[in-house]
């Protein structure tokens, strides 16, 4: 494994570079993992109940068709249990 990644590292064909923007980007990933969480920690200090939060940033992500027909069946299965 160490020699596949040493000879795409030294590719001449510039695959290396990508080895090397992966890793950094890696790094990049990490930082803003540990600032998101930072926020959430804060939203919860202040009161905010992150499961909430979490949920609602999902269903700002999907597309409004689909956040209907979710909808649509929670309220078919809460019919169906009598709630």
């Amino acid at each position: 494994m160490k020699q596949i990644l040493s000879r795409a590292v030294s590719a001449p064909n510039g695959s290396g570079v990508s080895l090397i923007r992966i890793e950094r980007l890696e790094e990049e990933r990490k930082a803003l993992s540990g600032d998101i969480k930072d926020i959430f920690t804060e939203a919860k200090s202040a009161g905010f109940d992150v499961k909430v939060i979490r949920q609602l940033i999902k269903i700002r992500k999907m597309e409004p068709s689909e956040v209907e027909e979710q909808e649509t069946l929670l309220d078919i299965y809460r019919h169906a249990i009598g709630m």
